[in-house]
C-alpha cells in the first residue's frame, strides 16, 4: 500500500488550494511576468521574477510552483506567502511554472524545471544574481522537484547551492502507472527510480533542509525520514524540522512562522 494516498489527493487537492489562497499576499517587489525559459509542444515555458526593491543581496531562490505536479498562476498566488519574506530580505525569487498535469507527467515536469534552473543560472547576471548563490525550494510536488534539482544534477553546468523541501514525496516506487486520480503519475513504473530523490543523495550535494508535519496523511512523514537518512549516509549537510500535529499544505499560525523562519534561516546560512 502506497504511503502517498492517491485517493486522498483527489479529495483534498481543491480544498487545500482554496485554503492556501486565503493566505496569499502580494510581494513588495518589482515583478517581471512571464519570462520565457524554454518551449515545448509549441508552447512557451515561463516563470515570474520577483526582484527586491533596493536591498538585493545577490542571492536567489528558484521556487517550484507545483502541487500534485500541477502548475498554474493561481497556485503561484497561493504560494507567494512562502517567498515574500525572502524578497523582503533581499533575495530575488524565480517562480518557476512547469508543464502541468494532467497534460504532462512527473518526468516531463522534472525536465522543465531542470531546464528552468539552467536558464536562471546562465542568465543570473541579468538579474544581479550570483549563479553560485541560487537555492531551490517548493512544497509537496515542488519539494520533490527541488530535491531532484539539488541531488541529481551532478552532470549539469549549474547546481543549486542549497535546498529547502517541504513535505516532499521522495520515493515514487509503487505510485506510478495508470491512474485517473493523479495523472502526473501515469508513466512506466520502471522509470520511478529515475525521479525518486531518495536514490540520488551523494557526496558533494548541496545542503538540504526538510520540513514536514507529523500528521501529514497525504505525503507520509516517512518520505522525509527516509530522505534524511539517505542524506546522512552520503555525508550531506542537512536538517529536518518536524511540525508536530501539522497536516499537508501551507502551515498556519505558529507552525507557519516556524516553517518560514526555517526556510529563510537555511538560505541565510548557505547562500
Amino acid at each position: 500500500m502506497s504511503i502517498f494516498s492517491l485517493t486522498s489527493v483527489s479529495k483534498l487537492l481543491v480544498p487545500s488550494l482554496v485554503l492556501m489562497l486565503s493566505l496569499s499576499v502580494t510581494a513588495q517587489a518589482e515583478t517581471l511576468r512571464n519570462v520565457v525559459y524554454g518551449q515545448k509542444d509549441g508552447l512557451a515555458m515561463v516563470m515570474d521574477v520577483y526582484q527586491p526593491d533596493g536591498n538585493a543581496n545577490g542571492a536567489a531562490v528558484a521556487y517550484m510552483i507545483s502541487g500534485g505536479w500541477m502548475s498554474s498562476p493561481m497556485m503561484q498566488n497561493a504560494y507567494e506567502s512562502m517567498f515574500v519574506p525572502l524578497v523582503d530580505a533581499g533575495y530575488t525569487v524565480f517562480a518557476v511554472r512547469h508543464g502541468s498535469s494532467p497534460r504532462y507527467n512527473v518526468l516531463e515536469a522534472w525536465n522543465d524545471v531542470s531546464q528552468a534552473f539552467q536558464f536562471i543560472a546562465a542568465n543570473a547576471a541579468d538579474y544581479d544574481v550570483d549563479p553560485e548563490r541560487i537555492g531551490v525550494s517548493g512544497i509537496s510536488a515542488g519539494g520533490h522537484l527541488s530535491l531532484m534539482l539539488g541531488l541529481s544534477t551532478d552532470d549539469q553546468p549549474y547546481r543549486p547551492a542549497a535546498v529547502v523541501a517541504y513535505m516532499p514525496p521522495t520515493n515514487l516506487r509503487g505510485m506510478t502507472g495508470p491512474n485517473d486520480n493523479f495523472p502526473a503519475l501515469n508513466f512506466d513504473a520502471a522509470l520511478a527510480p529515475t525521479v525518486s530523490p531518495v536514490d540520488f543523495a551523494s557526496a558533494g550535494d548541496p545542503p538540504v533542509l526538510l520540513v514536514h508535519g507529523d500528521a501529514d496523511d497525504l505525503v507520509d512523514i516517512s518520505h522525509s525520514e527516509n530522505m534524511y537518512q539517505a542524506l546522512a549516509s552520503a555525508g550531506i549537510e542537512r536538517n529536518f524540522v518536524v511540525i508536530e500535529g501539522a497536516g499537508h499544505g501551507l502551515f498556519m499560525g505558529d507552525d507557519g512562522v516556524t516553517a518560514a523562519n526555517a526556510l529563510k534561516g537555511w538560505f541565510d546560512q548557505h547562500l
